[in-house]
């Protein structure tokens, strides 16, 4: 791999719940590294690995990119939710004509559903303690 294409990558952003992943994309063999880990080994299950990638099968360019991806806060499913958006914001920052196809899968939207705050005089955010009569 040349120098220059070392310095060349696309960059996306992606979040999930309360994980946000730094996904880098550079030109190269079709491997990945997740916080300096291979994907299986980050996440534990093969299901999340596929969810994490998927953007990369959807367009068909697994083995064109090196991935790099820095990800912290959540879970692991929120963390693989956040990898997948990041992938595809990078993708369509290297080139814009794979936005189509993301955006059909639904990749390219940010899942806006986070954990709900717990409210003052409840026990949870909305279970309210038993109502007595007397």
């Amino acid at each position: 791999m040349t120098e220059q294409d070392q310095t060349r990558y696309s960059y996306g952003t992606g979040r999930r719940k309360t994980a946000v992943a730094r996904v880098r994309i550079y030109p190269g063999d079709g491997t990945a590294v997740i916080n300096d880990r291979e994907p299986l080994r980050h996440f534990g299950r093969r299901e999340l690995e596929q969810a994490a990638l998927r953007p990369l099968q959807v367009v068909g360019l697994a083995d064109r990119f090196r991935i790099s991806v820095k990800v912290v806060g959540g879970g692991v499913s929120g963390q693989a939710g956040a990898v997948a958006h990041g992938l595809a914001r990078a993708l369509c920052a290297w080139d814009a004509e794979l936005r189509g196809p993301l955006k059909a899968a639904g990749l390219m939207t940010r899942d806006p559903r986070m954990k709900e705050r717990k409210k003052p005089g409840l026990k949870r955010a909305r279970k309210a303690p038993q109502y007595t009569k007397r």
